[in-house]
């Protein structure tokens, strides 16, 4: 089991080409060519996976249906990731056609959360860079939608997440960035865009 740290930084839609310059000047090298994402969030009847993640309580999950539209990757994986006080791992299986209409249909059951089924689609489209041993991705265009009504919300910011060994000193990594920190989830985001509206 393979623990990371993880460090989201809020970044102004104006301020994200300096952004992109400053990991320039710092020798980012982009990994490959930016995509699609689209998850598919599950959560039980009291919505306990959003309320544990606001609280930060651990251990706790998110558990999430993730494809690459329009792109070479036409896999469909089965995620659930894992917060504890260790850190964070993800678990991660590929599922078919079948399987992925049948956890829609059927939900997922967790050992913690009980029958989780789908609440809410998030897509937007991620950059991939890296700095030495820190992946860096940039989300934009990130839009949430409601699995059972359809109702769509948009977030126009852009969120920047660093991703390292559990072994790194995230304060070392995040003081040259001249952005703010912030504790983010797209889930609970969107949950509350949604749903409490």
């Amino acid at each position: 089991m393979s623990f990371r740290v993880e460090q989201k930084l809020y970044i102004k839609k104006e301020n994200l080409f300096d952004f992109k310059s400053f990991l320039n000047k710092k020798s980012a090298k982009g990994i490959h060519e930016p995509r699609i994402i689209e998850s598919l969030y599950f959560d039980n009847q009291n919505f306990d996976t959003y309320t544990d993640s606001i609280e930060g309580l651990t251990p706790r999950k998110k558990i999430r249906v993730r494809t690459y539209p329009n792109h070479s990757d036409e896999r469909i994986y089965f995620e659930i990731k894992n917060s504890s006080v260790e850190g964070r791992f993800k678990k991660r299986e590929v599922i078919d056609n079948q399987g992925f209409a049948k956890v829609r249909e059927q939900g997922v059951f967790d050992n913690q959360y009980g029958l989780c089924v789908p609440k809410m689609y998030v897509k937007y489209e991620r950059e991939y860079l890296r700095l030495e041993n820190v992946r860096i991705s940039i989300d934009t265009n990130i839009t949430y939608r409601s699995y059972d009504t359809n109702f769509i919300a948009k977030d126009d910011r852009v969120i920047a997440e660093l991703k390292t060994s559990i072994k790194k000193n995230m304060d070392e990594l995040t003081k040259d960035f001249p952005l703010e920190r912030i504790r983010f989830s797209k889930y609970c985001y969107g949950i509350e865009k949604l749903f409490y509206h």
